[in-house]
């Protein structure tokens, strides 16, 4: 539902229409924008916090900035909306995140003012050095390069790396560090402790306040002033607090700490940057949610609460009166803790996603046993390795899209060395709204390669309970379970857990028409595309593969035996996946069928929930029918030409 927008933002369309008010207009433009915001994201469900804390930068930017030629790299994308209002998309930004609506990520073929597409994070800074260092070499030496970092985004490596190189490229790159003291959950680690030493530092921010007036007056005095200003600047900064000087050893000039909900200053400041060469990094204070005070109050709920009342605060629940299975991941979360209370070598690993895995139950349960490691995926997984060669079983809980980062750690720290390091990736799959960033399409194929790796996804909460105990017995080696984003379908999961003969198929229901092989969540579509066919008069068998490494050969052997039909069903990429395996088998054993594979085709897939996604690729129940019924007509019409 599009909501209506303020009097002064209902005059900007893009940001030329910004640069038409005063400064003094600013601040209104700003309270505008937040409940603009606030409007349209408590009806129509998002990101919401993130965006919030960054409204004063955001107009200050497209403010001061010649953008789209100034090019503005933002960081994670989830503080991007109000960047989208101001760059031509309110009208539609009513429909953000929603099947076949705007993206709820920066996106380079949605508008020019979208310069580079993200949606992990630490990716800026890297993205706006490129940019910069080509516009060096084109001569365009007028061109801003502006790369927005936040919400925990410099705790990754990625960007440190970048910082690095970024200092000896002497280039036109501004860094803003929206320094909020959040990712998702709240930052940790030695550099969240650091920033708050500046931000907190009485003597450092007294003292900074008043030699700012001094050193502009000495700009004035010349050619070589700005030498001079550099070298005053440079003994402050050292002598007041010897630690803030970590951006400076990297050759970044260092501005701030700064209020970065004070608009008018921030005018200012950006301005004055504008004119000042090379590598420089602006800390802007800011706070997660800000002017919507739940959302100030408890950021970590508020990161993305889906829909709620703006006046009340209430978020609105599902509409049904029946008991809901719970979220996988929250099986996950309890599963673990029953599993540590048992055996003492479990412990628990996650970069920077405690709430949105679960792991915080653990936190809270065994805080010397779990442990957040910021966004840090390549870390977190060979510290997990670390921990396993003490003979401690680590369960390294990641997003599937989020592991892709770490993918040479697991070859080379985790699965050469054969270190029982159990994988357990959530959201894997469509991940829904998030889109193409977030999608988990890769897993299966991606660890199938791997020696040593077993490949495993549960079809409901008690498997994903057995996997999990599987996966901690003696000398398993390394271990991936996946499961999707949201509910499961069983609402009473809490069952005594039982070990899984690895590599062990199970039958769901026995047929002669055709052979049904699913794995994960997605075998549930499977279980309803069987009952709608069999009241059509066809009679499939159902597999549940539960393992896409090693294959129940066994299973597969009576499958080519007696079939001659056969639909593999997966929640992944087409290419490399379970069916991909399954075909691989028929092939070397020798076999002849007819295999339909049905799962993530081999192309971007937009945002959207994820049975919508299902059914447009052609893998929800109906889908499911639609392809046995095309192999039902093909071998009738074979029959009658015979």
């Amino acid at each position: 539902m599009e909501v209506k927008a303020g009097e002064f933002l209902e005059q900007i369309n893009y940001p030329a229409d910004l640069k038409k008010f005063s400064e003094a207009d600013l601040v209104r433009i700003c309270n505008e924008l937040r409940q603009f915001i606030v409007d349209t994201v408590s009806v129509n469900g998002g990101h919401f916090g993130s965006s919030l804390g960054v409204v004063e930068l955001t107009v200050a930017l497209h403010y001061v900035l010649n953008t789209p030629y100034d090019q503005l790299v933002w960081d994670v994308g989830h503080q991007a909306y109000g960047h989208k209002i101001l760059t031509g998309r309110r009208h539609s930004f009513h429909t953000n995140r929603i099947y076949k609506g705007i993206s709820g990520f920066p996106k380079r073929s949605e508008s020019e003012y979208d310069t580079f597409g993200v949606g992990h994070s630490s990716t800026s800074i890297s993205a706006a050095l490129g940019m910069a260092v080509a516009s060096q070499y084109k001569g365009e030496t007028d061109r801003q390069h502006v790369a927005v970092i936040g919400d925990g985004a410099m705790t990754g490596g990625m960007a440190f790396e970048a910082l690095n190189h970024g200092g000896i490229e002497n280039s036109n790159i501004l860094v803003i560090l929206n320094d909020n003291c959040m990712s998702i959950d709240p930052n940790v680690g030695a550099l969240k402790e650091y920033l708050t030493d500046i931000t907190t530092s009485k003597s450092y921010n007294r003292f900074r306040d008043d030699i700012s007036y001094v050193l502009t007056k000495i700009s004035d005095l010349g050619p070589n002033a700005h030498e001079m200003v550099k070298k005053v600047e440079k003994t402050i900064k050292g002598g007041l607090l010897k630690r803030s000087n970590f951006f400076e050893a990297l050759k970044f000039r260092y501005f701030g700490p700064i209020d970065g909900h004070d608009v008018k200053h921030l005018v200012k400041v950006l301005n004055d940057l504008k004119d000042i060469p090379g590598p420089k990094l602006l800390h802007c204070v800011t706070v997660k949610g800000k002017g919507y005070a739940l959302a100030e109050k408890d950021q970590t709920k508020w990161h993305s609460p889906g829909l709620f009342d703006k006046i009340t605060g209430e978020i609105k629940k599902t509409n049904s009166d029946k008991p809901l299975a719970p979220k996988y991941q929250d099986v996950f979360g309890n599963t673990i803790v029953e599993l540590a209370e048992q055996n003492k070598k479990i412990m628990g690993v996650t970069p920077a996603m405690p709430s949105g895995s679960s792991l915080n139950i653990m936190m809270k349960a065994m805080p010397d046993r779990a442990f957040d490691v910021g966004i840090a995926e390549q870390h977190a997984v060979t510290f997990s390795a670390g921990l396993a060669t003490q003979g401690m079983v680590p369960f390294c809980n990641i997003y599937s899209t989020f592991m892709q980062r770490a993918y040479d750690q697991v070859v080379h720290d985790v699965a050469i060395q054969k270190l029982n390091v159990v994988f357990c990736l959530d959201r894997a799959g469509f991940a829904g709204s998030d889109g193409p960033t977030h999608h988990g399409a890769y897993d299966l194929a991606y660890m199938r390669c791997i020696p040593n790796m077993i490949v495993s996804a549960p079809m409901n909460e008690e498997e994903l309970r057995n996997l999990m105990f599987t996966a901690q017995q003696e000398n398993m080696g390394p271990f991936s379970i996946r499961y999707p984003r949201g509910n499961g379908v069983m609402v009473d999961w809490r069952r005594p857990m039982k070990a899984i003969e690895v590599g062990k198929a199970r039958m769901i229901c026995d047929g002669e028409d055709v052979a049904i092989l699913s794995i994960g969540h997605i075998g549930n579509e499977a279980v309803k595309a069987c009952l709608e066919l069999n009241s059509e008069g066809i009679h499939p068998a159902h597999y549940d593969m539960r393992f896409a490494k090693p294959l129940d050969e066994t299973v597969l052997h009576q499958v080519f035996s007696k079939f001659k039909n056969v639909i593999t069903v997966e929640d992944g990429c087409i290419q490399g996946g379970m069916g991909s395996a399954v075909i691989e088998f028929m092939a070397d054993n020798n076999y002849s069928a007819n295999v339909i594979r049905l799962g993530i085709p081999d192309k971007v897939v937009e945002h959207g929930e994820q049975p919508e996604l299902w059914a447009e690729c052609g893998y929800d129940s109906k889908g499911i029918v639609k392809s046995v019924e095309k192999l039902a007509v093909s071998r009738t019409t074979k029959s009658i030409a015979s």
